[in-house]
């Protein structure tokens, strides 16, 4: 197959070298339009260098080419006829979820021996149900997220100042745009058309949608509170007074086929001092600050919620699991840990007054614990520390690796 240009993103190479040519299917995850085939097409042409005699197949579903593929017999026997007898074969499958019980020929294919898998998948329910009984234990999934903020630069070829984490902040970080004119009218319209298609795709047609615009209705109170607690019956009464009538079961189902495009992020609370997770009042926020613009326009007044979304987007960018924290009456707004590695952070725009460097360093010093403390914010001269919390300019903390 011919490999076209495609720029790297190292990260998820890296993610994915230790299981080359292991018994484990690849499974990249994420968002439509975030760059998953382009990883994985990063994969095809590491493999292809390093195992030159091998059998590539590559199969996309959004290639028309390809639409006799229907099933799980469609595609093993598609493959059976491809492979060479007595040579390595590596599988590609873009867009898997859209054969119907794949995950059958998954373990065929992972029975025979002859085959290393690697496939993409733009829904969440992909490694639920069966997939996760069939093949327990026998896959790996690797999270694709649209650019971060240093990839972000990389692509873009841009400095790390301040002019573009604005453009980071106001236009977001899917791929493509790298290809459009740098005109905001000509992106938005881009994003907008993105988002129609994630929505449609794989949310109404996936799960049997009928009530259009009450999803629209609830995707745009989700934008104009990004980062707020927010609860089924909260959103339900805001229905009601734009006179909806919707039941809480809806709400919460909806929520779940949203999360599940990868669109939203639901973020739980954890009471830091008796360690345990609340089963309400959970804070959403969008894998693409981008796509988030499109319902809800940009606003200066609403920077708090965009530093606060890019600050978790780059917590799951490096493999942190995620929490709000709640600390008696007060609020932590992250709880981000990974292995050995805890921290907790606070998010703000600057905490040149008072009340709100009181509030925010308050907040974290009354944490019993030793584990690093951040308070980020706009402040381009956000430097030290106070009494071990440290001051973190939101720029140097989204350019961290750890």
């Amino acid at each position: 197959m011919e490999i076209p240009d495609f720029l790297p993103r190292p990260v998820y190479l890296n993610k994915v070298l230790p299981f080359i040519d292991k018994p484990l299917i690849k499974v990249f995850t994420g968002q439509r339009r975030s760059g998953k085939s382009f990883v994985m097409l990063q994969t095809i042409d590491y493999i292809r260098k390093q195992f030159p005699d091998c059998d590539l197949i590559y199969l996309n579903k959004e290639d028309p080419g390809f639409d006799e593929i229907t099933n799980d017999t469609d595609l093993w026997n598609w493959v059976k006829l491809k492979k060479r007898e007595s040579v390595k074969c590596f599988v590609f499958i873009d867009e898997v979820q859209e054969i119907a019980h794949f995950e059958k020929a998954l373990r065929g294919m992972l029975a025979d021996g002859g085959f290393d898998i690697y496939c993409t998948g733009s829904n969440a329910t992909l490694l639920s149900g069966e997939l996760a009984t069939l093949l327990a234990g026998r896959y790996i999934e690797i999270a694709v997220h649209s650019l971060s903020y240093p990839e972000f630069l990389q692509f873009h070829q841009r400095e790390d100042n301040s002019a573009s984490l604005l453009k980071y902040i106001t236009q977001g970080g899917m791929p493509f745009l790298i290809h459009l004119d740098d005109n905001d009218q000509v992106r938005q319209e881009y994003l907008r058309n993105v988002l129609n298609t994630i929505l449609f795709r794989d949310v109404v047609q996936r799960f049997n949608i009928r009530n259009y615009s009450f999803l629209n209705n609830l995707m745009t109170f989700i934008a104009d509170n990004t980062g707020s607690l927010v609860t089924a019956n909260r959103i339900g009464d805001y229905l009601k007074s734009q006179n909806i009538a919707i039941s809480t079961r809806t709400i919460v189902d909806y929520l779940y086929f949203l999360e599940s495009s990868y669109l939203i992020h639901k973020v739980a609370r954890y009471d830091i001092t008796g360690k345990k997770l609340f089963e309400i009042n959970d804070k959403y926020y969008f894998e693409d600050i981008g796509l988030r613009h499109t319902l809800k326009p940009y606003d200066p007044r609403d920077v708090n919620k965009y530093i606060e979304n890019l600050v978790y987007r780059h917590l799951i960018d490096n493999n942190f699991q995620v929490y709000v924290g709640k600390l008696g009456d007060k609020e932590i707004d992250f709880i981000a840990s990974k292995g050995d590695i805890k921290m907790y952070i606070q998010v703000a725009i600057n905490v040149s007054d008072e009340k709100t460097f009181a509030r925010e360093f308050g907040n974290l010093l009354q944490i019993p614990d030793n584990h690093p403390k951040y308070v980020v914010t706009l402040d381009e001269y956000a430097t030290g520390n106070h009494q071990g919390v440290i001051h973190c300019n939101l720029r140097e903390f989204l350019m961290r690796t750890d």
